[in-house]
């Protein structure tokens, strides 16, 4: 029996524009020629696994469906949800469609990660598979590439052959995250793999409440076009949980799959940035490298409301010292060791470490060293221009 991928499409993006009302679900996002939605679509175009079934809301079915036509993926089932009651209720009620076998393997991703090596992670599932029951679920583990306080952990211990997951740790204080990957703590991806009779067993004692409503919903549901809509007087009765908090906080059954493969949830410009810093190459053009007194910077994509680029700064280069009315920006030093000015703060980074530039915050960067200074930088809002800066000192004489 085929692995059947149900990709969980609900996710907001919230985190990545924050104050914004008009901002753009971060699955969507174009970042440049792809989106992460299309890379899951790609993922589960695979030997290993049946055709998807893809749970998200109404909000956002037209851009599902035009994903899946343009990655030419036929065959499909969408469940629609009639209201936002997060990931329990959405996993569970895509597991009940009638579609699916009671023994059925579900694995179930999140829209929004970027996974390379993808064929680790399916030798790992197709590995696993036979290890499934009626009660027994799979999370799937990150080995942490930094100590990042963005992401939960949890810890194991080998039984047989299988790993036992024996604790959660919910982002850890920056304190406590070394402490943690010493105890071979890996990141929690997100990811589930488990049997729709495991689902069942799963909520049927640990959230009856919810499985009784979402049960109903789906029983009551209107099928066109290959969606299911559920029913909303049924749904709206669900407890609103993550399925962290209503399933995994309470059963004794979780085993993991460890992966050391590169993977992000992209949560966080600083994440983002990394990608571009990565992948530069693809995204330079000639064109769109402008020179300047103290050094230089690419314009390496135009996104929708934001702009990606790369600052080199040459030693002893010093940049205006200037404020935006119409955008923020997020910086990711990638070489040297820049003199940063942020309002009445002055401080030295180092490479790997990010630094948020509020609207409006007065801020500067300086290269004091000998060797040159590289940025990331993501600037986000409304206008993102040359235009939109206001400068009150400039050793180049820009001070008008």
């Amino acid at each position: 029996m085929k692995i059947r991928p149900v990709i969980l499409c609900g996710g907001a993006g919230r985190r990545l524009w924050p104050n914004q009302k008009n901002h753009q679900a971060k699955q969507f996002i174009d970042f440049g020629g792809w989106t992460l939605m299309q890379k899951t679509l790609e993922r589960v175009k695979n030997s290993t696994f049946d055709y998807p079934i893809i749970s998200t809301n109404s909000k956002y079915l037209k851009q599902v469906r035009s994903a899946l036509k343009k990655n030419k993926v036929k065959k499909y089932k969408i469940v629609l949800e009639p209201a936002k009651k997060n990931t329990a209720p959405a996993i569970l009620a895509s597991a009940l469609i009638k579609d699916i076998p009671i023994n059925q393997p579900l694995m179930f991703f999140a829209a929004d990660h970027l996974i390379e090596k993808s064929s680790i992670l399916n030798k790992s599932i197709n590995i696993n598979k036979h290890n499934l029951n009626d009660k027994n679920l799979f999370i799937f583990g990150i080995k942490p590439t930094n100590p990042s306080s963005e992401y939960g952990y949890f810890l194991t211990k080998k039984v047989k052959s299988i790993n036992k997951v024996t604790r959660f740790i919910e982002k850890p204080k920056p304190a406590k995250v070394k402490q943690v990957i010493k105890r071979k703590g890996y990141w929690n991806s997100g990811m589930f793999f488990l049997r729709k009779d495991s689902i069942i067993n799963n909520f049927k004692k640990y959230q009856p409440k919810t499985y009784k409503s979402c049960l109903a919903s789906v029983n009551k549901a209107k099928y066109k076009n290959n969606t299911y809509y559920l029913n909303k007087s049924s749904f709206v009765k669900s407890v609103e949980k993550s399925f962290d908090y209503a399933i995994l906080e309470k059963t004794k059954q979780i085993n993991a799959i460890k992966l050391d493969i590169p993977w992000s949830d992209l949560g966080s410009w600083k994440e983002i940035l990394k990608v571009y810093d990565k992948n530069k190459n693809k995204y330079v053009k000639k064109k769109n490298v402008y020179y300047r007194p103290w050094g230089r910077y690419t314009n390496l994509f135009n996104g929708k409301r934001f702009l990606i680029k790369e600052l080199f700064v040459k030693s002893k280069g010093i940049l205006s010292l200037q404020k935006h009315h119409h955008r923020a920006e997020h910086w990711l030093i990638t070489q040297g060791n820049p003199k940063i000015t942020l309002n009445k703060n002055i401080f030295n980074k180092k490479p790997n470490e990010h630094i948020f530039i509020p609207l409006e915050a007065i801020h500067r960067i300086q290269n004091p060293g000998k060797k040159p200074v590289k940025i990331m930088e993501a600037q986000v809002g409304s206008i993102l221009k040359e235009t939109d800066i206001v400068r009150y000192q400039d050793v180049y004489g820009r001070v008008k």
